[in-house]
């Protein structure tokens, strides 16, 4: 049941934004477009931008599932740019809303868990410290992050897969040679 309040406020908010900013919309409006009280959206969330924060978790860990590895990372990637134009409305709302802050945490968070998990895929059997592993998947995650803020900037006119692609021959194989520049055990 309360994944479904969830999921109904989540569904009112983003109706809502087609029709006006996100610093427009009140608790009342969400919960009056959705036939709940004010209480049952507080029992969820403790404001609107809890309800956005979470409603980008959820459609960032639909896109992602199953795609975390590093025969997968672009397809998740992908994933994530599609999701994002199909919210399209919702996240342009959003990114003109709330600081950029609010926009580059999450989005650092989503990619993060993504290339954390390709990185320590590569580095199965490697000699490896975790802090160097954190530092490569940093630095993957920043460079996606800005690509994609820019994007988002830009109005989401570029292909999603032409990005994907351009990422992908930087990326083939850079990884395992960061990790492998980075282990402990080499002679």
């Amino acid at each position: 049941m309360s994944q479904t309040t969830k999921r109904a406020l989540e569904a009112s908010l983003k109706t809502l934004l087609l029709q006006k900013p996100l610093d427009k919309i009140t608790i009342a409006d969400i919960t009056e477009d959705c036939g709940i009280s004010r209480m049952t959206f507080y029992y969820h969330f403790k404001d609107i931008y809890d309800l956005v924060e979470w409603s980008c978790a959820e459609d960032a860990a639909k896109a992602l599932a199953g795609k975390k590895t590093y025969a997968t990372w672009q397809q998740g990637f992908l994933q994530i740019f599609e999701a994002v134009v199909e919210n399209k409305p919702f996240i342009m709302n959003v990114y003109h809303s709330v600081s950029r802050e609010q926009v580059e945490l999450y989005l650092h968070k989503v990619t993060y868990d993504l290339l954390i998990g390709v990185v320590e895929e590569k580095a199965a059997g490697m000699m490896v410290r975790e802090e160097d592993k954190k530092f490569i998947a940093d630095f993957y995650k920043w460079a996606f992050v800005g690509i994609m803020l820019d994007w988002i900037k830009g109005g989401m006119r570029e292909d999603p897969e032409k990005i994907i692609d351009r990422l992908a021959m930087l990326i083939h194989g850079d990884v395992t040679r960061a990790l492998g520049n980075y282990r402990t055990d080499k002679n």
